[in-house]
Order: C-alpha cells, then structure tokens, then sequence
C-alpha cells in the first residue's frame, strides 16, 4: 500500500510535492526528447523574463511570490546557460535590468509550442470531480500510472507539430520507400504500384493530380496522393506513414487535408480502393464520411476488394 495515501489528510503536503517532483522528471523527459536543453525548475523565472522586456531581481521575486535567494539561483543558472543578460537600469543604477539573450529569445521560440501542449494535457489529465483534494490526488495520481504524462505530452506533440507539404522533386524516394514498406508489410507490391511509385510525376503530378508529405522535425514521416482516374475522378491513394511514427494520427490528418484541399479545389467527391481486412482503416474512412460501392471488375489493384466514395 502506498504509505502517503494512506497518511490521508496527513500526507497532502508531501504529496503535493510528489506529484511536483514527478511532473517535474516528465517535463524534462519531453525536453530531452525534443532536444531542448532547459530545466523545468527554471521555468517560472525564466517566463515572466520572457514576457517582461525588461524587469529586475525584486519585480521577479514579488511577482512569483518566492524567496530572493531561490531567484536569485534561477537567474545565476539561466545567466550561466546564457539565457539571460543583466544590465544596469538606466533610471536606477542600483537596480539591474533582466532580458533574454538572442540564445534566450530562440528557445522561447522553440520551446513555445512543448509549453502549449503541456498546459493543454495538464488540463485533460486535472479534469477531475472529486469531493476533497486527497480523493482528486488518488485519481491524479492514478492516471499517470496508467498514462506516463511525458508520454502523453510527446505524443500530443507530433500530432500537432506534423507540417504538410506538397510534393517537390527531391522527395521522390520519400514517396516511393514509404510506399513500398507499407505494401511489404501488409500485401504485395504489385507491378502497377511499382510503375506508379517509380514515376510519380508521369502518373500523378503530370497529369493533374497531387502528392502530399508530412514533415516531422524536418523528417518526411507520412505522404498521400491524389490521382487523376480515366473516368474524371480523383482517387485517394499511396498513403504511407513510417514505421516509429504510426500511431500518432498521422494518416488521419494527411487524409484530413487530401478532403479539404478537395473542396477548395472544387472536387465533387474522392473516391479510394482499399482491402477489407484493414479493419482500422476501413472504419477511419466511414468515420470521414467515405461510403462502399461496387468494385468495378477491372479494378487497378488485385488486392483490392472494397472501393469507396466520399462526395461533397
């Protein structure tokens, strides 16, 4: 049994600094994931920096409500990992003037969306009912065990931070590597995919059609295409997201965006090929809207045995 539950009442305050600390280790997790060097215990410091353009030891230290020693630590750190520059107050020499640095400035940037999504899975994770703050720690504290915060956030943030770009020469093989494991994972490589995926522009960009590429930390994680049919139609197809990134909504947003960018186009509907035993896939399409209709009997693919139709 977990001894400070059990303190109750006794025990919030050492909890409360438990669950401080945990949040803490997270937080620091999700920055080391991303590759930013910053510490967590810096952030109050560090912030009201950042939205001050100029402020001093003692405004810092009234406005967190803290004592001066433990600011005046942030704010040797925060010098220290050149953050920060401190400079004489023009009006009081006796008081010192506390701003970014450029390195400062490029981390807020930076670091600016991690902090958006941070905020945003404390509020899921605090939406809590509860008759006395023991009972809303027990459920707090009850969901990070079922749910790492540091893996909720991470997560939160690749699927909002996935940028969509259209296609460019140089992502050809980006297009034809992410295609072609998928199809060796789940099917075959037909010869027409192969043909298709080895010319992209002949069979889709030349002919009017478009091809899509989420881009990821600077990395090409996902595409999808939209091909021009013999019979006037577009189809939805060639969508592909890599291996380590599966699971984030990837595709759901490349497909989201095919959709959207159809009606600004003025398309009438899209139509897709797909195979009965991607349940996941096919419930993910009827949830956008896509409905079943007959497979024609020369159907472009031989694994195919569903075709649907989503119409605007």
């Amino acid at each position: 049994m977990d001894a400070l539950i059990g303190f109750g009442n006794l025990g919030i305050g050492s909890r409360l600094k438990r669950v401080s600390e945990y949040m803490m280790r997270e937080t620091q997790l999700v920055y080391d994931e991303f590759n930013i060097d910053f510490d967590p215990y810096l952030f109050p410091v560090f912030k009201i920096v950042k939205n001050n353009k100029g402020i001093n030891n003692n405004e810092i230290t009234t406005s967190l409500n803290v004592s001066q020693p433990s600011v005046t630590q942030s704010l040797n750190k925060l010098l220290k990992k050149e953050l920060i520059v401190i400079s004489e107050d023009k009006k009081d020499r006796r008081k010192k003037n506390i701003q970014l640095s450029k390195k400062g400035e490029k981390l807020a940037k930076n670091i600016d969306p991690i902090w958006k999504s941070i905020e945003y899975m404390i509020k899921e994770y605090t939406k809590i009912t509860s008759d006395s703050l023991n009972e809303h720690l027990n459920i707090l504290e009850n969901k990070f065990e079922k749910n790492r915060f540091s893996s909720a956030i991470i997560n939160h943030i690749k699927i909002n931070s996935n940028n969509i770009i259209s296609f460019k020469k140089e992502y050809a093989n980006y297009f034809y590597e992410l295609n072609i494991e998928w199809l060796k994972t789940y099917f075959y490589v037909e010869p027409y995919d192969e043909e298709v995926l080895s010319n992209p522009e002949k069979y889709i960009i030349n002919k009017g059609g478009y091809i899509f590429f989420s881009k990821l930390n600077n990395e090409i994680v996902g595409t999808v295409a939209l091909m021009p049919t013999k019979d006037g139609l577009f189809e939805l197809t060639k969508m592909a997201v890599s291996p380590k990134h599966r699971g984030f909504k990837i595709g759901q947003k490349l497909m989201q965006h095919c959709i959207n960018f159809a009606k600004e186009i003025n398309l009438n509907s899209l139509i897709l090929y797909s195979n009965t035993k991607l349940e996941n896939a096919i419930y993910i399409y009827r949830k956008y809207g896509f409905i079943e209709i007959p497979v024609e009997e020369n159907s472009p693919y031989l694994r195919s045995d569903i075709k649907m139709i989503l119409e605007f």
